[in-house]
């Protein structure tokens, strides 16, 4: 581990420039923390702290430091994997045509302020895609990740009943979720602001060489120990997942999937805001005068109709089958195909969703009328 100082953190931003890496991080821009270009120490949203809840955020000024948000709208899933991808363009020439492959060429490219439930999500996308996708396998492999360790909670998040946070580790498997450096907020003290760094790779320990840093005193990891203590202490959102696979499948005909219909509007926001959901639907294009098309791959949401439509029609045609395809694949079935949840705790399904719809409160709604219903069926038994 090392220390640096702000001017530390400003000299890796210009260092990754100079190695060619296009350098994307938290930004404020019309009021929310989003994900865009880094030039410099000043782009990063300094003194901006989010408040989040059910259907609710908003961004308020508290303090001088540079992380104290958690996650915004945006993940880095639209870098990795972008909203849109042209597959082929083809163009017609003297009556034939000539096909050309989008081809599968990545930017260097360097995440800044990554949080271990985004890390974490990267690595479900791993296991999707990379083996798939050889696109996404490039981009993969011109990565360069800078984590932010937590030192708070955000009101949605809940990471830490899901083992995903909040703070970011190597070991115990978490290779899978590597990072090259990981950077600890301390508060300030007489020295000003500092970083501890966490050296995750070769590469990372390379790039950290080049700038001004010092070993980490006794207060420091004292320091970060208490930070990484808080963000946990402070995550008010609890979440029992044990069982709660299983529970979804007892639960395909539970009448409470109506209950939630009537509150979705099916706008998709929670599958565009999530980190790991990764639907697409294939567009197929030409111009008006028939002598170029293209094909390209967009994300896409199992809460649209066309998403599950066969010949006829939608297979699930309602609100309710569309709320329990999304929740049941994310927490149940997704584990059966990939050997993980689908899930990471990030919370911003809770946050950005119109209508406040809460997954782990309905997961305990579920719960409840199980044993409800149960207890129900053996009051009849005994009368």
């Amino acid at each position: 581990m090392r220390v640096v100082d702000r001017d530390g953190l400003g000299g890796l931003i210009a260092a990754l420039g100079e190695r060619g890496y296009r350098v994307v991080g938290p930004v404020e821009r019309d009021g929310a923390i989003v994900c865009d270009d880094v030039h410099e120490l000043a782009d990063l949203p300094r003194g901006w702290v989010d408040v989040q809840g059910p259907g609710t955020y908003r961004l308020e000024r508290d303090g001088d430091e540079m992380f104290a948000h958690v996650v915004g709208p945006q993940s880095w899933k639209k870098y990795l994997f972008p909203p849109r991808r042209r597959l082929w363009r083809a163009e017609r020439d003297q009556g034939s045509w000539r096909i050309e492959p989008e081809p599968a060429e990545a930017e260097p490219l360097a995440l800044l302020g990554v949080r271990s439930c985004e890390l974490h999500a990267i690595a479900v996308l791993d296991r999707v895609l990379l083996g798939v996708d050889p696109a996404y396998r490039a981009r993969r492999e011109a990565l360069f990740v800078v984590a932010v360790q937590c030192t708070r909670a955000g009101g949605s998040c809940f990471c830490s009943s899901l083992g995903t946070g909040p703070r970011a580790m190597l070991g115990d498997g978490g290779e899978d979720i590597g990072f090259d450096l990981a950077f600890t907020e301390l508060a300030a003290g007489d020295g000003g602001a500092r970083f501890l760094v966490e050296i995750g790779s070769p590469h990372g320990e390379e790039m950290l060489a080049g700038l001004a840093s010092e070993a980490p005193l006794p207060a420091d990891l004292a320091a970060a120990e208490r930070a990484w203590a808080r963000a946990t202490a402070t995550m008010e959102r609890r979440f029992e997942i044990e069982g709660v696979p299983e529970l979804l499948r007892r639960s395909l005909e539970s009448a409470h999937w109506d209950e939630v219909a009537a509150r979705c509007l099916g706008c998709g926001n929670c599958t565009l805001v999530c980190p790991t959901c990764f639907c697409v639907n294939v567009e197929d294009s030409t111009d008006l005068g028939g002598r170029q098309a293209e094909r390209a791959r967009v994300w896409d949401s199992c809460f649209t109709l066309q998403h599950s439509s066969l010949h006829g029609g939608s297979v699930r045609a309602s609100g309710a089958a569309r709320y329990r395809q999304w929740l049941t694949h994310k927490l149940s079935t997704w584990r059966d195909q990939f050997g993980t949840l689908g899930c990471v705790g990030c919370g911003r399904c809770i946050t950005w969703c119109p209508t406040g719809i809460d997954l782990c409160a309905e997961v305990e709604a579920l719960r409840a009328s199980e044993v409800s219903d149960g207890n129900s069926r053996r009051g009849a038994g005994e009368a």
